[in-house]
């Protein structure tokens, strides 16, 4: 992750970043709190309206124009439907998988979001992008599925 940050003709602002990586820092943080969640679909619920007014009062603190009423189909469809699906599966598959299995595959988020950049947006793929996705992708087949010596 480091090396595809890294400064550079294309390189995010830093605030930006470090925002992303607290952002990171906090899913995992929500992942291991509702790793023991009995009703996913609930407690995913609970969070998105919980959520709701903090993120109101963050639209207000930012001058933005009104979004028309495609921006916000677009804005619940990618929120609350997409988003919101993604959380109760994590949550249903989360109590089956260890600290290890979970905290890699949370590693696939870049690797999924880069390809569809490049399958449906006409992102282009650089080398630079190809090797950082080859090297997460083999950092979580050696923590996952890579076998295991034994003594």
């Amino acid at each position: 992750m480091l090396w595809l940050l890294a400064p550079g003709a294309t390189a995010p602002p830093l605030f930006p970043a470090l925002l992303m990586a607290l952002a990171g820092v906090a899913w995992g943080i929500y992942t291991m709190l509702g790793k023991g969640a009995a009703d996913p679909f609930a407690r995913t619920a609970r969070n998105f309206i919980g959520a709701a007014p903090i993120a109101l009062l963050g639209l207000l603190a930012v001058p933005i124009s009104a979004p028309g009423p495609h921006g916000v189909l677009l804005a619940v469809a990618s929120g609350a439907l997409t988003s919101g699906l993604g959380y109760v599966i994590w949550y249903a598959v989360l109590p089956g998988l260890n600290v290890a299995t979970a905290g890699a595959a949370q590693l696939l988020v870049p690797v999924v979001a880069a390809a569809g950049g490049v399958l449906w947006l006409g992102e282009s793929l650089s080398l630079k992008l190809a090797a950082v996705t080859a090297l997460i992708l083999t950092g979580i087949w050696l923590t996952t599925g890579a076998p295991k010596k034994t003594n």
